[in-house]
């Protein structure tokens, strides 16, 4: 697999940006927040319509903080280097432990397009039809809607964080038009919001999809970046197999060596070479059993 070289005119900085009254206004009234993100979301739907934003990569990270913020809500302490570990590091046979299950949840939901079948193997626990019908259960505008399936689970299976907020971000991802559930919700609300219900969760809902919105445009940009910079030293690379190991690196949150289509010492290699070009980074700070990410 080989990758074109940036075209020089192309400037990753055109990446349209948030509008700064966006993030400055200081709305209170249901109305007022909702008009704020209605206009965040809209300009993330831009923003995740060019062809420079990693999409799959995009998504893997924010599935990433949502786990992350799923499991602070439980109580738990792992963050962001553990559940990493948990889900990176996991041999065959062995089990992930809650945590890691958080985390591969909404990897296999930000993963697969938006359908009751993919969600129901991204959530076994829950038939295909509860599922649906919970999906069903939002109606109206796009944020509403998303409010009313979290409620709706929430409702019905209190202790179901996880799968509450992974369906409300699906109903989103549907009523907006998108092909792949973008995990924005669970970093945006607090634990105090999913005890909240009606217009009071709508609101909760709102403000939090402001904050995600903002900092997923953000997070597009950056990655923009640095995926440019990898394909752009991608041709320098001349193991065998280092193209479909780029590839690997543009869509996922974090590569293991082990993991790379090369001998094991060939793929050491090839990630220290990507680290001393300073395409990708070196996420652990350990000697062993490294993971790495663009």
């Amino acid at each position: 697999m080989t990758f074109a070289r940036p075209d020089p005119i192309s400037d990753l900085d055109t990446l349209p940006r948030m509008p700064a009254w966006v993030t400055s206004a200081r709305a209170e009234t249901l109305e007022d927040v909702a008009f704020l993100s209605g206009a965040a979301l809209n300009h993330l739907h831009v923003v995740l319509g060019r062809a420079e934003v990693p999409q799959a990569l995009l998504r893997d990270r924010l599935a990433l903080r949502a786990a992350e913020a799923c499991v602070a809500f439980s109580g738990r302490p792992e963050r962001a280097g553990e559940l990493r570990d948990a889900v990176y590091l996991l041999r065959p046979g062995d089990l992930p432990g809650p945590a890691g299950e958080t985390c591969l949840a909404w990897r296999r939901a930000a993963e697969r397009p938006v359908s009751v079948k993919a969600l129901g193997r991204t959530l076994p626990a829950f038939e295909p039809n509860q599922i649906a019908a919970w999906i069903d259960a939002g109606k109206g505008w796009p944020v509403t809607r998303a409010a009313m399936v979290l409620e709706a689970v929430l409702t019905e299976a209190p202790r179901a964080e996880v799968a509450a907020l992974i369906l409300a971000d699906a109903a989103l991802a549907q009523a907006l038009g998108w092909d792949h559930l973008v995990p924005l919700l669970a970093v945006g609300l607090k634990r105090a919001d999913l005890r909240k219900r009606g217009d009071d969760l709508r609101l909760a809902c709102h403000r939090a999809l402001v904050s995600s919105a903002v900092e997923a445009v953000g997070l597009s940009a950056d990655l923009a970046r640095r995926a440019a910079h990898l394909k752009a030293v991608a041709p320098k690379l001349r193991a065998k197999g280092a193209g479909d190991a780029v590839e690997m690196f543009l869509t996922h949150d974090a590569v293991a060596p082990s993991a790379l289509p090369l001998p094991d010492r060939a793929a050491r290699r090839l990630c220290d070479r990507l680290v001393d070009l300073g395409a990708v980074r070196e996420l652990t700070g350990r000697d062993t059993f490294r993971l790495y990410g663009v």
